[in-house]
């Protein structure tokens, strides 16, 4: 098969592990049904390839979204946001001081890889830093890539069985109809956010690009609109095929202590964050799932996605996303050089 056809194949097993997880009532069935059904499919090898040409624009269509959950009185929100975000840099610094040391003596890695491992930061920050920087490149992928997948699924699970939220397909409504003007708006949000990001090297720059375009447009009034339902789950289709597809060529013997290593630190992780969610809650009056949400490394992309599904302040979980990754990427290659670097 060629890779059109592969592209092709892939989306259609992702599509039918959405369109089942929908049907079942399973949370964020179309990110998590394609996700599940194409990582099935790669580790199975069937002939499927990631359709990563589409994944650019549909990060930015779920950017544009997540933008428009910018309003107006965010300026008075984020004056309560510096607790907060002292509460993330501890909460980072933590989770670091646990999840390298675990990645090094139990899973018996050097200390280079566990170290890019270990780090609460971006997949493909931490691969880039982590190659350059003299670490294996396959165990920071494998830890990545699973944190990622068992975060998303682990925080949807709580909050459907759990916290009783409904974890939706579709996003809510846009608070006005979308006219061809609005259509535009949020086009060029998507248009000129991924040019400036890339330009500007942002990470994840197809994605963080459209949503500060969005954000800006919404947040001086100019569209109070958003992407229609339908294309939103499209974009979530696609993103959870990519997901699963970068299971391809890893087999069950390799997969599996890693997905149980990845299990160990997920699970301290998220036990971490709980915690600095309670102190977030304790001090800024935070809600105890807004900020789970804004702490757990599940993927900035992904946890915008169920904070809209559950109707939690999106402009504050992703600006602490942000936050964290920008964080890892500064002090992650610092503390790199001066401590670990002859090891």
């Amino acid at each position: 098969m060629n890779s059109l056809s592969r592209n092709v194949l892939a989306l259609a097993v992702g599509a039918t592990g959405g369109a089942t997880f929908y049907a079942l009532g399973l949370p964020l069935p179309w990110m998590l049904g394609a996700l599940f059904a194409t990582m099935g499919a790669a580790v199975a090898n069937a002939p499927v390839q990631a359709p990563s040409r589409a994944r650019p624009v549909v990060v930015a269509v779920i950017g544009v979204l997540l933008g428009s959950h910018f309003t107006p009185d965010l300026v008075e929100k984020a004056a309560v946001w510096v607790d907060t975000m002292m509460i993330l840099l501890a909460y980072t610094i933590v989770v670091a001081l646990v999840v390298v040391p675990f990645y090094r003596f139990v899973g018996r890695q050097d200390w280079r890889t566990a170290y890019f491992s270990g780090m609460p930061g971006g997949l493909a920050e931490m691969i880039e830093i982590g190659t350059a920087s003299g670490a294996k490149p396959a165990p920071i992928i494998l830890a990545h890539s699973l944190r990622i997948v068992m975060t998303i699924v682990m925080i949807a699970f709580w909050f459907r069985i759990v916290e009783g939220h409904s974890v939706g397909a579709m996003s809510p409504p846009a608070p006005v109809p979308l006219t061809m003007m609005d259509g535009a708006m949020l086009l060029g949000a998507a248009v000129v956010g991924s040019f400036l990001g890339i330009k500007l090297r942002f990470p994840a720059p197809t994605f963080l690009g459209p949503l500060l375009v969005s954000a800006l447009v919404h947040l001086t009034g100019l569209t109070q609109s958003a992407p229609p339902a339908l294309l939103v789950s499209g974009a979530q289709v696609v993103l959870g095929t990519v997901l699963g597809c970068r299971f391809l060529g890893i087999g069950p013997r390799t997969l599996l202590p890693a997905a149980a290593l990845s299990l160990g630190a997920t699970v301290m992780t998220l036990a971490l964050a709980l915690l600095a969610g309670t102190m977030m809650q304790s001090v800024a009056g935070m809600r105890s799932d807004q900020a789970l949400l804004a702490l757990a490394p599940g993927g900035l992309t992904e946890m915008g996605l169920i904070a809209l599904a559950v109707q939690a302040d999106v402009a504050f979980v992703a600006t602490h996303h942000v936050a964290r990754i920008l964080f890892v990427i500064v002090l992650a290659p610092l503390v790199f050089r001066v401590v670990l670097k002859r090891r």
